[in-house]
This record gives structure tokens, sequence and C-alpha cells, in this order.
């Protein structure tokens, strides 16, 4: 009875019993089959690599086809097979762009070879196929559908020459579900900054955008996990809004989500991690220049047991199903809030600078933009002024049309009109007025007392302001509260030598 052919029910029974854990020897003695029989039958179970419910819904024609014979016989031992296993490759490739189906192909296949296997068996057969050429892979991603991200666990190093320290670096993995592209980058952190700046280093060196990116739930990707509706990072949204796409964070505790980007890590480690293991690099450029190497080899070397590369179904198939690359390339934006002054402006702690919006919106909250080159400012999601950024500490950058009527004509001052104008009511309030514009931070502070002091000698004489200014100087003091004091108590007699306290 060695390795004799059972029937379909014996045989479903026994791959029941073996999937429900049952010994080789019980499944032997309950069948009245050799225990060689058994064997043989599990043995093509797991080279076929179905699951036990995927053959139970087979047919008993089907299910004949995969354990009528041994799996070299079912491959080879009719000419109609070999026909259309040959033509798998092609499938594989053609079901990548967008609208090609199966029964497509199949239609084509049968026009070439009318006596040929019917859809259902077409099927079948392909599926069988994919799981031996790639049990990864099975999955028909559509070209310029996806683009999946994630880091290595394991780490490459840098070396610091001066010091000798050994640093540990991130590794950055994306790859195009449809052709497997794949691009690999070494950065210090996995903080925002690196993470957006490899995602669009990725998308410049495929050259396109693809529909989604799939992201891991990394801190800089996903603010809160959920299991449908996760929320995205203001970062990323403001990056996938920059390139026109979509972020799809996979799902936790669901492997498969990521299973193409995982098993490309998988391929990283065999030829990029391996084949640097043993030289030592002293930069991050240097180490990116050697992966870049490895990884241009990775994409041109041919799939197994297919007669093209990843980069050739990616220029042939994928690259043009991607959509285009804005004319710029994004920067990384930083987001603050803040108050309204009365002055029309708002404060940028971070470059210590004031940037002027419409004056109606005085005493309001806003959200601050601003990357490399430019500011922002937004009031409930509606842009409301826009400005080049400027370095410059304590500087005022103003668009005179924000500023109310009042406040337009302060824009008009300077500080040599200032000092003409104190100059005309005498010599110690035009140094009067030099020290309160040394002293004061601000230009915009230092404008209105200024102006505030000098409209004073509108309400008296020249003489007397003058007079103030200099009892002013020797008490070291430089407000309009002062010179009002002074000019109240009539302390501007400089023979008078009450001094304040």
């Amino acid at each position: 009875m060695a390795n004799k052919k059972i029937g379909m029910l014996h045989l479903r029974q026994l791959l029941r019993l073996y999937t429900s854990g049952v010994s080789k020897l019980q499944i032997s003695k309950q069948l009245g089959v050799s225990r060689n029989t058994v064997k043989k039958y599990i043995h093509l179970y797991h080279e076929h690599q179905f699951t036990f419910d995927e053959l139970q819904a087979l047919n008993d024609e089907d299910f004949d086809d995969l354990f009528g014979a041994s799996s070299s016989d079912v491959r080879h031992q009719d000419t109609v097979h070999k026909q259309l296993e040959s033509f798998f490759p092609y499938f594989s490739k053609e079901l990548k762009r967008v609208g090609v189906t199966r029964y497509l192909l199949w239609e084509e296949y049968i026009d070439k070879h009318p006596s040929g296997y019917s859809y259902s068996r077409f099927c079948f057969h392909y599926r069988t196929w994919c799981k031996r050429v790639n049990p990864s892979m099975h999955i028909d991603h559509k070209a310029g559908d996806k683009m999946f991200v994630d880091y290595t666990g394991k780490k490459l190093q840098v070396i610091n020459k001066e010091t000798g320290e050994v640093k540990d670096v991130e590794v950055f993995v994306s790859v195009l579900g449809a052709s497997g592209m794949t691009f690999v980058e070494a950065t210090y952190t996995q903080t925002k900054e690196d993470f957006l700046s490899s995602l669009t280093k990725t998308l410049h060196y495929y050259g396109g955008v693809p529909a989604a990116i799939v992201t891991d739930n990394l801190r800089t990707a996903v603010k809160k996990s959920h299991k449908y509706e996760p929320i995205i990072t203001d970062s990323l949204l403001d990056f996938a809004s920059h390139y026109s796409t979509t972020i799809l964070p996979t799902r936790a505790y669901h492997p498969k989500d990521k299973a193409l980007v995982e098993n490309a890590v998988r391929i990283v480690y065999t030829r990029i991690f391996a084949p640097l293991r043993k030289t030592q690099f002293f930069s991050l450029e240097e180490l990116n220049n050697a992966i870049h190497l490895l990884l241009e080899q990775h994409n041109k070397a041919p799939l197994q047991r297919k007669k093209y590369s990843r980069e050739d179904i990616f220029l042939e198939v994928e690259k043009p199903a991607l959509s285009p690359l804005p004319s710029l390339m994004y920067q990384l934006k930083y987001t603050t809030r803040a108050t309204v002054h009365k002055t029309s402006h708002v404060y940028l702690n971070k470059d210590k600078h004031y940037y002027s919006v419409p004056f109606s919106y005085i005493g309001k909250k806003v959200n601050i933009i601003f990357n490399k080159n430019t500011v922002e400012i937004y009031f409930e999601q509606r842009r409301i002024a826009f400005h080049n950024r400027v370095l410059l500490k304590y500087g005022y950058t103003t668009i005179k049309e924000h500023m109310p009527s009042s406040h337009q004509l302060m824009t008009e001052w300077n500080p040599s009109r200032f000092l003409s104008w104190g100059r005309s009511i005498g010599e110690s309030c035009e140094k009067y007025i030099e020290k309160i514009l040394e002293k004061k931070q601000h230009p915009e502070q230092s404008y209105k007392t200024c102006l505030d002091i000098l409209t004073l000698s509108k309400k008296t004489e020249n003489q007397r302001l003058d007079n103030a200014c200099k009892r002013a100087i020797d008490y070291e003091r430089y407000n309009l509260a002062i010179i009002k004091s002074i000019l109240e108590r009539g302390l501007d007699n400089l023979s008078n030598c009450i001094v304040l306290k």
C-alpha cells in the first residue's frame, strides 16, 4: 500500500486530521493507509502552500490536479500546462497595469490556445504558480497605486573620525507596490525632519508620485493609532498635500498590511547590509554613496524565475502611471501659535522677528506656518498674511495695507526723522531721542516713545521741553512718564535741584 493513490474523500479527511494536529501514525491507522502514503500527501500539502480552508473550497477536479500526482508531474506532464505556465511571467507584469484583469489575460491566452484551460482552472494554476514563485508577494498591486515605507530593525554604523565613536544610524526603506522598485537611505534619526526628507528624496528618486503612501505607525507619521481612522501628523499631511497624495497608515497587529516592505527589508539585509558589514564609513554621505551603488545593482538584478528586473517593470509599467512631481521640492514646515499684537504684528519666537497681519485680526489667536524661505499666517484655516522669512532679530516686516490709518503714518517714520525733529527743539532733546533709539529693543516701541515725547512740543514751549530732556538725561531715565512728570512739577527749571526718586 506504500504511496498508493487514495480517493478524494479520504484525502480531504487526511488533510483535515493533519491540520487538526493528529499524528501521522494515528492518521494511518484511522484511514487504513500506509504511513508513507500519509507522508507523501502531507509533503505535497506543504509544497503547494495552500491553507486547508483554501483546499476545501476547491472542486474535486482541481483537488486531483494538486494531489493526483507529484508536483513535478503536475507542472510538466502535459503540453497544455507548460504552454500556460510559459505565459505566467508576462501575466504577472501585465496585471500591474491599471485596468488589466485576469479575465482579460485569459481571453488573450485562449485566443492563442483555443483548447486551453477554462477561466476557473486558469486562475487556479496562476495562483499556484504565484505561491510557488513568490509566496510572500502574491497580491497584484496596480502600477502607481501604493508606495510602502518603513525603517529596518537593524542599523548601520558611522564612525566619528576625530573621536573614534561608533554611531548607529537608521535605515529608511521604500518600495513601490507594482514593480518592487526600492529606495534605501541612511539617516541619523527617525525624527520628523529626517523622515520627511527621506520621503521627499524617495519621490524624486522615482521621478513621480504614487496615489498613496503606506506607512507603519511611526510617531513622525501618526499622532494617534486607530483601526479605522488613525490621526496623521500635521507635517505629514502637509507633505501629502504638497505632492497630492494620500497617507495610509497600516493597522496595528496586521502584518499583511506591510508585508511588501517587510520583505523588501529582508532583501536589503542580504543585498546591502551583508556586503557592507566589513566596511567602515566615516560620514553619512560616504555610507549613502555605498548604499546607492548596491541599491542600483539590486533594482537591476533579474527577479527569481523571471526574465526581467524591478527596474524593467518600473520603467515599462509603473513610472508612466505615477503622477508628476510638483515644480518645487517640498520644504519642511513648522507651526506655532501667536496672538496678534495691538501693533498689527505677530511675533515669531524662533527668529525673534515681527510680521504684520491685517489690523482687523488684532487680539486674535493665529497659526504661523513657516519654512526656510516663507512665513504664512492663518486664522481659522484661512491664510491672512504671507511674508518672505527675514532672519533679523527684533526687526519688523510690515505690509503697509495691513496697518490701520493711524498706524500707517507710523510706518513712515525712521530714526533720522525723529533726530531731526528733536534737533529742531533743542540740543538736549536731540540727545534724549538718540538715547531712546539706542536703548529700546523694538523699533516700533522706540518710535512710539519718541513720537509721544516730541508731540509734547505742541502743548509746551520748545525751551521747556529741551530743559526737561536735559534733566531726564541727568536722571538717566528715558521714557515719556519722566518727561511729563518733570514738566508737570516745573522741574524743567534747571536751577531747581530736586532729584526724583
